[in-house]
């Protein structure tokens, strides 16, 4: 009765009023859960078999009200129905106490008591419910289409650059990095290239009839991925402190990273050991880096749980501060490198600059996103971190060239100007350390968004080597056991030119909503390359979160697993949670080469997360592979180029995700991506650009 009624409230509110990806699940679920609830209410009460029967018939009241619910439940998400049955039977149970409650004698409260009772059991078992709704309501693979293959009349190709021929930190120099106009040879019949990307691909010039192209994400990564990243050799500075974890070491950690401050930078070094720091740590300086033995010998054990919402127990940040607006004169489009002044007369090169807009009325109806977007309606927001290149005085208006291209069209319409940034903190970075923060279950969730690190308003800056460990601090038995992390790991915010490179970031407690369990995240960031990392048991493991801005981010080589959204804190049971761009429009991004055992999603959002909206444009997934799902409907042109046959694939355009992302994302090679050439797009890119390619 559950399942049938959940399931007929369910179909009727799907766009495609079919439902039968929930059929399987729901049905199995439903019994499961009725019969779970019964046996358990039986076992912890004196009541009758048929007052038991009429407790459980609460379950059914409530599926009814949550599948009869006004809001569609969008039909790629069946785990999002699980919730909303969910939901809409604690309600059923309310309702059932209040209606039976006189055939008991007793009070409503003992009948409501009661009931509750049962459906908290049932509750205990729902991590094995929700795993078997998964198998059965999961979309099958899409078949492989017409549209999803490579051209037969694309030449095969050799990959151009493969991770083989880039350094551990970085590039090959440019006399050895291949070049992708120029690499003809073959590699065997079952190799193909993508119809956007032929060999003579170029960044400003190959548009395809209907107006798709492939971004250049070339410029990803620290300095713009043109030189490899540093080993600074000194000054070193020691750290002399309590290697065993049993005092606290903050102030002497925190002093030493002064000194190299105050001594115009250099490397604060952390001998092997266990480090127990009951504060938090800050670097406001440029120069400094903060590097260990490697994450297994020399760790970083942060004990502080009350007052870190929104706080991280490690911040590099810089002050950054704008100048006064600059105004367009030309609209700038996108991809161009230029932008015209009336007066540029104050800039000079090698400036940072943000270039902007205001989120005006327009740009929102333009999006179809009245009512939907208004955090940052009315505005101005920075789009683009860059840096200026030249000037041209010579011609009116004047010209003024930026290190990289836009993203996206910059309109007078919404007063798009340019702004010099100051304040950057820079060539800073953190290496070779491990990070562990977890503390007690209670405590961990009385908090939200505590970062174990977090780099705001840097440049060239890095993360290498870095990977959190079980927490001595964390739970023993029980929820959170073996948790890393309090609630988040690592974060990159208003930033530009950042590499994260060979870390990982596991297990967090607090995987429950209001942003926590983000393991590797990015905010408002421009250019930041996040290369061969690993994010497990988070609940958005890689996460592009809050407001406009973030462009140019690169995922290459990353792996995804074990993503949960905790629903029931103290039984730590809850659903799959994606890898997924969270908010705002972010612009011309690249998930590389990455796998991903849970999912990764782009599409609209409508009002979740404080009206997200569409958080997705000119995005490509290329090459993707895994057990999980990815879902793109993405706003104007998005991109899902060469998946592994394992891997399940959304695009159509009848989800809730869906609402005004048409036309359907571009799809080509589904099910083929092990023969696709390159093997990374990043990287290809990369080595043409370095070679002079345009």
């Amino acid at each position: 009765m559950l399942g049938d009624g959940g399931l007929h409230g369910l179909q009727s509110n799907r766009p495609d009023g079919k439902g039968d990806r929930l059929i399987g699940g729901m049905t199995l679920s439903g019994g499961a859960l009725a019969g779970l609830g019964a046996m358990a209410l039986a076992q912890t009460t004196d009541m009758s078999s048929w007052q038991v029967t009429i407790c459980s018939s609460g379950a059914v009241w409530g599926a009814w009200l949550a599948g009869w619910s006004l809001v569609p439940v969008p039909p790629e998400d069946p785990m999002e129905g699980v919730t909303r049955l969910l939901v809409g039977t604690d309600v059923g149970l309310a309702l059932t106490a209040l209606l039976v409650s006189p055939g008991f004698d007793s009070d409503r409260s003992v009948v409501a008591g009661a009931n509750f009772g049962g459906h908290q059991a049932f509750l205990r078992n729902f991590a094995v419910i929700a795993a078997l709704l998964s198998a059965c309501a999961r979309p099958a693979v899409v078949e492989t289409a017409a549209s999803d293959v490579a051209p037969a009349d694309v030449t095969p190709a050799a990959d151009v650059t493969t991770p083989a021929d880039v350094e551990p930190d970085g590039p090959a120099p440019p006399d050895t990095a291949a070049d992708v106009a120029e690499s003809p040879q073959d590699s065997g019949p079952a190799s193909w290239r993508s119809v956007l990307l032929p060999l003579t691909w170029s960044p400003t010039d190959d548009t395809d009839a209907e107006g798709r192209f492939l971004a250049d994400f070339s410029y990803a990564g620290y300095h713009n991925g043109e030189s490899v990243l540093p080993v600074i050799t000194g000054p070193v500075f020691g750290v002399q402190a309590d290697s065993i974890g049993a005092s606290d070491s903050t102030a002497k950690f925190q002093a030493a990273l002064d000194l190299c401050a105050k001594s115009g930078g250099g490397v604060v070094h952390v001998p092997a050991g266990l480090y127990r720091l009951d504060g938090t740590l800050s670097v406001t300086h440029s120069g400094v880096v903060l590097r260990g033995d490697g994450p297994a010998a020399s760790r970083l054990w942060f004990t502080k749980a009350k007052g870190m919402s929104n706080q991280a127990h490690i911040t590099f940040s810089g002050s950054v501060k704008d100048g006064p607006d600059l105004p367009l004169v030309q609209d700038a489009t996108n991809r161009s490198f230029d932008v015209r002044l009336g007066d540029a007369t104050s800039l000079s090169t090698g400036q940072t600059v943000a270039l902007g807009w205001v989120i005006s009325p327009e740009f929102v109806a333009e999006h179809g996103m009245t009512g939907v977007w208004q955090a940052f309606n009315g505005k101005w927001q920075p789009f683009f971190r860059r840096r200026v290149v030249s000037i041209d005085l010579s011609t009116k208006p004047h010209r003024v060239t930026l290190d990289v291209p836009l993203r996206y069209t910059a309109l007078l319409r919404d007063k798009a100007s340019l702004r010099v940034q100051t304040g950057y903190v820079s060539e800073v970075g953190i290496e070779n350390l491990g990070l562990a923060n977890a503390v007690t279950w209670t405590d961990a969730w009385a908090q939200t968004q505590a970062h174990v690190l977090t780099m705001r308003g840097v440049s060239d800056a890095w993360v290498r080597d870095v990977a959190t460990f079980v927490s001595p601090g964390g739970p023993k038995s029980g929820p959170g056991v073996g948790a890393h992390v309090q609630s988040s790991g690592l974060m990159i915010e208003a930033s530009a030119r950042v590499t994260i490179a060979g870390s990982h970031v596991g297990r967090s407690e607090n995987r429950g909503g209001g942003g926590n369990g983000y393991l590797f995240e990015i905010r408002t960031s421009s250019e930041v390359l996040m290369r061969d990392c690993s994010g497990s048991d988070g609940r958005h493991n890689f996460i592009q979160n809050w407001g406009f801005g973030t462009t140019g981010w690169v995922l290459l080589r990353c792996k995804s697993q074990g993503g949960t959204n905790v629903i029931v804190a103290d039984e730590e049971l809850g659903v799959m949670a994606r890898s997924e761009f969270h908010h705002s429009l972010a612009m011309a991004n690249l998930i590389d080469d990455c796998t991903f055992d849970d999912g990764f999603g782009a599409g609209n959002r409508g009002t979740e997360s404080t009206g997200a909206g569409h958080t997705a444009t000119q995005t490509v997934l290329w090459r993707s592979q895994g057990k999980g799902n990815v879902l793109s409907m993405q706003f104007g042109f998005g991109y899902v180029i060469g998946t592994a046959p394992g891997l399940s694939v959304t695009t159509t355009l009848d989800g809730w995700n869906a609402a005004g992302t048409a036309p359907e994302d571009f799809r080509e090679g589904i099910g083929m991506g092990e023969t696709l050439l390159p093997v990374s797009l990043y990287e290809a890119q990369l080595a043409r650009r370095l070679q002079g390619g345009k």
